[in-house]
């Protein structure tokens, strides 16, 4: 099953890349919504160590046919050799704000 619309979580390192980052998504009608959640610590496996980092995860609001071009503006963007890039089907939701993410990333 293929949902219409997608959340997608990204990592930054800092509220600088952050702000970057949300703000290239939406002004190229990637995203219709960015949420910043800042204070995030993150513990994670990276080449044989264990490492911990302060991080802001953002959670993108898209539609599934963008995510090919989201991914590829994230990576353009983004500082992190492999930052974290995933999708979650978004299988059910108010239809008015379904129908606002449509509107905002360009969907006819």
């Amino acid at each position: 099953m293929s949902a219409e619309n997608l959340l997608v979580l990204c990592t930054c390192p800092d509220e600088s890349c952050a702000a970057a980052l949300t703000t290239g998504l939406l002004e190229e009608r990637l995203a219709a919504c960015v949420n910043r959640l800042p204070g995030l610590r993150s513990a994670y496996r990276w080449r044989g160590h264990i490492e911990r980092d302060d991080e802001v995860l953002l959670l993108i609001k898209t539609r599934a046919a963008l995510f090919r071009e989201l991914e590829a503006t994230i990576r353009r963007l983004h500082p992190y050799e492999t930052p974290e890039i995933i999708a979650l089907p978004i299988v059910a939701g108010a239809a008015d704000y379904l129908d606002w993410i449509a509107t905002e990333t360009g969907s006819d």
